[in-house]
């Protein structure tokens, strides 16, 4: 057994070279810090070190949630996710099909680039943008509004917006970019299917559906678990950016409660909690999608 292994190393080691920094990258970054999360159970005391600060078992999960603004940072978490499922998953998809439908290369390798490149921006740039356009005095969008004969609003203060703000900006920033997948998989599917549907008298919305649709179900699918696992990581850096103390109502999530017990007034073992709880919710979160979608279907993730 020893023997094949290393005889399947030598014979694969250029991939495995390839591969290196990513397994480096993965254990340096994601499997060692693991060990961090012992402090969610101690005293943590930064010149103790971990192994000396003292053991207190449960007691930062049970100040968590005897704490009254737990309630609303995790239903925030909570909403927001569902709400970038909601609509920033099909968004990747109906992009897709719309692509896959056009004929002019020249014009649809144009709208992919011009999809693409928000993707590409960094969330400071994208953030600083949505701020300029949402400006009271001197965004566009507020200049269309008050050319209607509307008010202006101001959106970034006013708490009632702000999921709506993160969530179109987030579904503009990516949505060219998740296509990717979808336009890839729809290059599997076999040309004989539509030449079929195409004699048996189908336009062009019916082989979307009974064509195009069933050949990629497998990979929406499990597009669809990932992102059920990642309902609860809304990124932390665009909601610090376009939140502030007006809009904690609707706008203050985990990730931004965590950074400010955490960092900001030093409670480590408290923020590692609240994080491992959410961690653990989110590994539950997928393993339940991933058993329906077998249970219903045959694809899954294992």
């Amino acid at each position: 057994m020893k023997t094949s292994i290393l005889s399947q190393l030598k014979r694969d080691r250029t991939f495995v070279l390839l591969l290196a920094p990513v397994l480096v990258y993965y254990v340096l970054f994601r499997y060692v810090p693991m060990f961090g999360i012992v402090i969610s159970f101690k005293d943590y005391n930064l010149f103790k070190g971990i192994g000396e600060s003292a053991w207190v078992g449960l007691k930062y999960y049970t100040l968590f949630f005897q704490n009254r603004d737990a309630l609303v940072i995790i239903k925030n978490t909570v909403l927001l996710g569902g709400y970038k499922l909601l609509f920033g998953f099909p968004a990747p998809i109906v992009l897709a099909l719309l692509l896959n439908e056009l004929r002019s290369s020249l014009y649809k390798r144009f709208v992919q680039t011009i999809s693409y490149l928000p993707h590409f921006l960094s969330t400071v740039v994208v953030s600083s943008m949505i701020v300029m356009l949402l400006s009271p005095s001197r965004g566009w969008i507020n200049h269309a509004i008050q050319a209607l004969g509307f008010p202006a609003v101001n959106f970034l203060q006013e708490a009632e917006w702000f999921r709506t703000v993160y969530v179109g900006s987030e579904v503009w920033q990516h949505v060219g970019w998740g296509s990717i997948i979808y336009l890839a998989a729809m290059t599997t599917v076999d040309p004989q299917l539509y030449e079929a549907a195409k004699m048996d008298g189908a336009g062009r919305w019916k082989q979307t559906r009974h064509v195009t649709l069933p050949g990629i179900a497998t990979t929406i699918v499990i597009m669809f678990i990932l992102e059920i696992g990642n309902i609860l990581e809304i990124g932390f850096e665009k909601v610090f950016l376009l939140s502030n103390p007006a809009t904690y109502d609707t706008s203050d999530v985990i990730s931004t409660y965590v950074y400010r017990v955490g960092i900001l007034q030093g409670g480590f073992s408290y923020a590692t909690a609240i994080d491992l709880f959410m961690g653990v919710i989110g590994f539950l979160l997928v393993y339940a999608s991933n058993q329906i979608s077998r249970r219903l279907g045959e694809t899954s993730l294992w």
